[in-house]
């Protein structure tokens, strides 16, 4: 599909950021940005680029009344000899199209998916910043756009980009946090809506978040929602936790977000000649071997952060530290790693870069 490109008009330009260190995380946008639309008989038509602006919706569309909603989240990395990179958008392009099928939307063609984000960033590339950890997130997003108060899937759909430079995600520096299992409250259960990018999950869990926060913890660690005893994602992340000769992790049963960067822990581990393991991780069971010493790091992955280490891990009345609450050694080496392949300072041997200007 040819995707338009729209003059912008110098009314339209925005003042660029001069302090890179002030960016902040996702309040500064770009001049521009991808809209797609999908009927009901047309499939996908007008693909364009076009100025940042507003929608104008009407006050019935499904996306407000009954959510239907996915988005992503990726980056694209300036390197110091000027070119601009992306970090395996094509499983972006396939976790969109999960989440999509979760919630009845449309498909949007992997090609369409990934060219309007390369097209996108090529105009804006001015846009994404050099500074050391700094980086331009990228936000594809679809929402329901048909009035009709009615529970189905909607006739019409908005699929659009949107990009904020951002700043050094630990703008106090790469530090161990502070984090409590949730035994009330659940993030997903088997056959939900857990492994779909969409923003009810995000809504859900803000309440746990914030008693968390109160009670001076950072995130919340998950169970499962059937038990109450299994250990699931923390916060919006994935976790794990590294023994003397493996890594464990949660397995993708349908309630865990399929995390790119997961993905791409999993990979290194295995190439630092480490055992990894995908099963149930009983909370008594971590708890257990914490204590023992038997869990020698503890750490969290996602998109925005890349790796988080976890210093103290929380359960009922019971608050242990791991590792002595320092950055471990293979936590070290894994933020450390990936980052140095994003942003062009160590070899992919994965083929996971695309360099696009």
């Amino acid at each position: 599909m040819e995707i338009k490109k729209i003059p912008l008009p110098d009314e339209k330009k925005k003042a660029r950021f001069t302090d890179e260190s002030q960016l902040g995380f996702g309040r500064i946008f770009t001049d521009r940005m991808l809209m797609v639309e999908w009927r009901a008989g047309k499939g996908w038509v007008d693909a364009r680029i076009e100025p940042y602006a507003p929608f104008v919706l009407d006050p019935a569309c499904l996306v407000f009344h009954y959510a239907q909603e996915i988005f992503e989240g990726l980056k694209a990395y300036k390197w110091t000899d000027g070119t601009v990179a992306l970090f395996r958008p094509e499983m972006n392009a396939r976790r969109f199209n999960l989440s999509a099928d979760r919630l009845c939307m449309p498909s949007v063609p992997e090609e369409l998916f990934l060219k309007g984000i390369e097209e996108l960033v090529q105009l804006e590339k001015d846009w994404v910043p050099s500074a050391e950890g700094t980086s331009l997130y990228i936000r594809p997003a679809m929402i329901a756009v048909e009035p009709v108060l009615g529970v189905k899937p909607s006739d019409h759909y908005y699929f659009y980009v949107i990009m904020s430079p951002v700043g050094a995600y630990y703008a106090s520096g790469f530090k161990p946090v502070k984090i409590m299992v949730e035994d009330k409250f659940v993030r997903a259960t088997p056959g939900g809506t857990g492994e779909a990018k969409t923003g009810g999950n995000y809504a859900s869990s803000l309440k746990a978040g914030l008693e968390a926060k109160k009670k001076g913890f950072d995130q919340v660690l998950w169970l499962d929602g059937v038990h109450k005893r299994y250990i699931e994602e923390v916060g919006a992340m994935n976790m794990f936790f590294a023994y003397e000769d493996r890594v464990v992790t949660a397995p993708l049963e349908g309630s865990i977000l399929h995390g790119i960067t997961r993905d791409s822990v999993l990979k290194l581990v295995a190439s630092f000649g480490l055992k990894v393991e995908e099963r149930k991780i009983d909370i008594m069971e971590l708890m257990n071997d914490i204590r023992s010493g038997k869990v020698k790091e503890a750490f969290g992955s996602g998109t925005a952060a890349v790796v988080t280490p976890v210093g103290a891990l929380s359960y009922k009345d019971e608050c242990l530290t791991v590792d002595d609450g320092e950055v471990g050694k293979l936590t070290q080496k894994l933020y450390d790693t990936l980052t140095a392949i994003q942003y062009g300072k160590m070899e992919d041997s994965f083929g996971w870069i695309k360099k696009i200007a």
